[in-house]
C-alpha cells in the first residue's frame, strides 16, 4: 500500500504526514488559564443553583462528562454555553461579560495535538464524513475522559501525569467535532472484542458503553458492531481511518505502533472505501448493535 512518506508535500493545503514516531504534545497557546478559570465560576455556579453536572448538561444540550470537562478546563466553553449558563446560574451578567475575551481566544487557539498528528487533526476537523473501522481500540472520538486516561496510563513507557492530562485534554478536544453545524456524516464498525475489554474498571467501562449509546443516538452518527461470531470479513489488516475533508477528496488514514500513514491515492483509497462498504453490509445494523451494547451493560 503506497502511502504518504514525506514531511513537506501537502493534501489539499494540508501538510501531509511523515511516518514517523510521535513527538512530545505542542506546547500550549496560552489560552489554558483562561479556560480553567471559567470552568471554576461555571462550577461554583452551578453547584450554587443546586444542580448536578448531568443537570446542567441538560439545559445546555451536554452530557455530564462534556460539562466535568468544560469545568476542568480541558474543554472549551463556548460562547453559546456562556450565554445560557449566564442565564440559568443567575450570574447577572458576569459569563456574558468575557464573551470577547472567549471569542479572541479561539481565535487564536492553535491545534495542540503531536506535531505528527496535526495534519490528520486538521483534516479531521474540518470534514464533512467520518468512517471509522476499530479492532482493537474505542475510537477517541467515542472514549469518555475516564476511558482515554486509562489508555495513555497504560502506555509503555510510562508517561508523566502532566503529559497524560495534555493527551486527554488534546482527545476530548476533538470530540467537538459532533457539535459542528452543519454536522459531518459518521459511521463505526466496531469489532465486538471492544466492547468487553473492561478498560479502566466495571465503572469506566460502563460509562464507555453508556458513552457509545449516546453517541449512536446522534442523527448523524451510526454505529455498527462487527460480531465476533463472523468467521472472517474483507479487512482483517488492521484499523483505519476514512475522511472527506471540506472542499477535498477522500483520503485514508492508519496508524500502527505510533507510525501514521495519510494514503491518498485515489486507486488505494478506493479498495479500503469498498472493503469498509462491504464490513458495514456484514455486520450488525445500528438498532441491533445497541441493543447488543445495552445487553452487554446490563451484565455488568
Amino acid at each position: 500500500m503506497r502511502s504518504v512518506r514525506c514531511t513537506g508535500c501537502r493534501v489539499g493545503g494540508v501538510r501531509r504526514v511523515g511516518e514517523r514516531r510521535p513527538e512530545t504534545p505542542a506546547e500550549a497557546d496560552g489560552t489554558a488559564g483562561l479556560f480553567v478559570a471559567l470552568g471554576k465560576m461555571v462550577k461554583f455556579l452551578r453547584e450554587r443553583k443546586g444542580l448536578t453536572q448531568k443537570e446542567f448538561g441538560e439545559l445546555v444540550g451536554y452530557g455530564p462528562d462534556a460539562v466535568s470537562s468544560m469545568e476542568r478546563g480541558v474543554r472549551t466553553l463556548r460562547p453559546e454555553v456562556l450565554i445560557k449558563a449566564d442565564e440559568l446560574l443567575d450570574a447577572g451578567g458576569l459569563l456574558k461579560e468575557v464573551l470577547p475575551e472567549v471569542e479572541e481566544a479561539m481565535a487564536k487557539t492553535r491545534t495542540r495535538h503531536p506535531e505528527w498528528y496535526r495534519s490528520y487533526a486538521g483534516l479531521e476537523a474540518d470534514a464533512v464524513e467520518l468512517h471509522f473501522y476499530a479492532s482493537n481500540g474505542v475510537p477517541g472520538l467515542l472514549q469518555t475522559q475516564d476511558h482515554a486516561w486509562a489508555v495513555f496510563a497504560k502506555r509503555r513507557p510510562f508517561l508523566d501525569g502532566e503529559t497524560i492530562e495534555k493527551r486527554v485534554t488534546d482527545r476530548l478536544s476533538r470530540q467537538q467535532v459532533f457539535e459542528r453545524s452543519p454536522a459531518p456524516i459518521v459511521s463505526y464498525v466496531l469489532e465486538e472484542v471492544l466492547l468487553d475489554r473492561p478498560i479502566g474498571g466495571p465503572r469506566v467501562h460502563a460509562d464507555q458503553l453508556r458513552r457509545l449509546l449516546h453517541v449512536g443516538r446522534m442523527q448523524n452518527v451510526e454505529i455498527q458492531v462487527m460480531p465476533t461470531r463472523v468467521e472472517e470479513h474483507p479487512n482483517l489488516g488492521g484499523a483505519f481511518n476514512l475522511l472527506t475533508p471540506k472542499r477535498y477528496g477522500q483520503v485514508a488514514y492508519t496508524e500502527v505502533q505510533g507510525y501514521p500513514r495519510l494514503i491518498t491515492e485515489l486507486d488505494e483509497v478506493r479498495k479500503i472505501v469498498d472493503r469498509y462498504g462491504i464490513m458495514r453490509a456484514m455486520a450488525l445494523s445500528p438498532s441491533e448493535s445497541r441493543k447488543l451494547i445495552e445487553g452487554k451493560l446490563e451484565e455488568l
